[in-house]
């Protein structure tokens, strides 16, 4: 047998928080997190965010660690996974042998898990590019798993140079993904609303010619120069 080692899963998170989050983009969350806390080179596959019409993909994390390209973990998380769940997996960065690809994604999906985020590579692009969830990779290969352990699932894991732990929420478009710690989710989510309400004033006064650029002037000491030289 295969060892995969089960830690205690966390609790979900309350639908009405996710409902808001759903409305916040990525880069507000990051921004409400000193800049910090996102997934780095983890990006949508294709099209996979259409579906969403341009709200986030949010959900609570179901952590899974795994050996570089075998996915032994992830079919056991499967089947673990409760709806509203999002796959975030641990494949420590490897892209040469595929994690997942259009018949996991499609059993993820009919398990109700809202998304998957894989530090890894994925294959069938087209298939989940069109799928039913959103899926976040590091890259693509055609070359299949291997399914022999070992693994874990709920611990503690590493993606896109970020800790992730079990039960964190996760909030994913089209710039990427961030997590967030279930102990300060409210103050993130309403620093992210008030950025967004911020940032769509903004819009506003520039469409009025009227955007403040003071600021600029307060932060730059400009210097004139004549003439630009070179030396050898």
């Amino acid at each position: 047998m295969n060892i995969i080692r089960l830690y205690p899963a966390s609790n979900q998170i309350a639908e009405d928080v996710l409902e808001r989050y759903r409305r916040v983009q990525s880069s507000a969350v990051s921004d409400s997190q000193e800049r910090v806390s996102g997934a780095v080179n983890i990006s949508p596959v294709g099209n996979c965010l259409a579906p969403l019409e341009g709200r986030s993909m949010v959900g609570t994390a179901l952590t899974v660690r795994t050996r570089a390209g075998d996915n032994l973990a992830v079919h056991q998380a499967l089947d673990l996974a409760r709806p509203g769940d999002v796959l975030v997996i641990d494949a420590r960065g490897e892209v040469t042998n595929a994690i997942l690809g259009e018949l996991m994604t499609l059993y993820a999906a009919s398990r109700g898990i809202a998304g998957i985020v894989l530090d890894g590579a994925i294959r069938d692009h087209d298939e989940l590019s069109a799928g039913p969830i959103p899926v976040f990779a590091r890259g693509v290969s055609h070359l299949g798993p291997y399914k022999s352990g070992p693994g874990a699932i709920h611990a503690a894991v590493t993606v896109g140079g970020t800790v992730v732990h079990d039960g964190d929420l996760v909030v994913g478009d089209a710039d990427g993904v961030v997590f967030v710690s279930p102990d300060r989710i409210e103050p993130v989510l309403t620093s992210a609303e008030a950025i967004m309400a911020s940032e769509i004033k903004q819009r506003e006064a520039i469409e009025r010619g009227e955007w403040d650029r003071t600021w600029i002037r307060n932060a730059v000491s400009l210097i004139h120069v004549e003439e630009e030289s070179f030396s050898v």
